[in-house]
């Protein structure tokens, strides 16, 4: 049995891995601030895991809970791109001074691997598609700016102090869970909320820009196979699914399986947003023996099911 520890573990993606460590029968600690995460996440198992509220902006604070630690599985983070270039200071600290803690505070306390949520947003509009690690990065937001020095963080640990790690670049994660309560909440949770309200859901642009949706268990599948296999250390590697949707079809769809008509409403286009989003997952398959066994689809039908239930309650 090892001992995993994931910061951010209340959020979105980070309450789903801990969930599937306890099912595999491992250890948990949990740090999380709960500034975006949601204790009622963790409910169910909460006497099973090592909790500590905590935030990764303070050194001295998070260091115990690195000892002893095999594994880290870091997703603390201001998540959102709006958020960052309304608010840059904020992203900064937590995005880069907070994973600049985490990398000192695994390597002081010889964490075996660090694995870090890095994001597709660090391509920006690069022209081609699908977006292949090898590309030049182009962040358009401090988001994305400071998802990308992570990864060189990441990077400058393994080869300066030898401590293992993993960027995984995730592509638009969607699931249970994803909060719709705020303006900087994922597309898929905000449509869906609107579409279960019965309210006229959100575009920002024409409708015509692609994502790779990734459903979340595609996510946790990648980040857990990252902690152990051999062939990632140092590598920046792209999570999705290969396969990308406009925002025009994502509506039609959650049309389809809610029995509706719903015409969006379209917006000027945002800053700091990208147009399309597409992962070439070869690197993904040959180092993570990776296979996305969800498709969009199947993702979405599961999401409206979870966000049914949950707004009725």
């Amino acid at each position: 049995m090892a001992l995993y520890l994931v910061t951010g573990g209340a959020g979105f993606i980070g309450s789903h891995i801990v969930d599937e460590l306890l099912r595999r029968g491992e250890s948990v600690r949990v740090i999380d601030n709960l500034s975006t995460g949601h204790a009622e996440n963790l409910a169910a198992v909460r006497q099973r895991i090592d909790w500590h509220e905590n935030d990764i902006r303070d050194l001295d604070v998070i260091r115990p809970w690195f000892e002893g630690v095999n594994y880290v599985i870091h997703l603390a983070a201001i998540p959102s791109v709006p958020r960052s270039i309304e608010d840059p200071l904020t992203s900064n600290a937590v995005n880069i001074d907070g994973t600049l803690n985490v990398l000192v505070a695994a390597r002081d306390a010889s964490v075996k691997r660090v694995v870090f949520s890095a994001s597709s947003a660090a391509y920006g509009d690069h022209p081609e598609l699908p977006r292949v690690e090898s590309q030049e990065p182009r962040p358009l937001s401090p988001y994305a700016l400071a998802k990308l020095a992570g990864e060189y963080y990441c990077q400058i640990f393994t080869r300066v102090y030898g401590l293992e790690t993993v960027a995984l670049r995730y592509f638009n994660i969607f699931g249970p869970r994803q909060s719709p309560d705020s303006a900087y909440s994922g597309v898929l949770s905000l449509f869906i909320a609107a579409f279960q309200r019965g309210e006229i859901p959100a575009i920002y642009g024409d409708g015509e820009q692609s994502r790779d949706f990734t459903y979340v268990d595609n996510a946790v599948d990648a980040t857990l196979r990252a902690c152990t296999a051999a062939g990632p250390v140092g590598k920046v590697i792209n999570v999705g699914t290969g396969e990308r949707h406009t925002l025009n079809e994502t509506i039609s769809l959650l049309n389809d399986i809610f029995g509706r008509q719903v015409t969006p409403r379209y917006g000027a286009p945002r800053a700091g947003d990208v147009n399309h989003s597409h992962a070439n997952i070869a690197l993904a398959r040959e180092l993570l023996g990776y296979e996305p066994k969800i498709r969009f689809e199947e993702g979405l039908k599961k999401t409206v099911a979870w966000f049914r239930s949950t707004l009725a309650a």
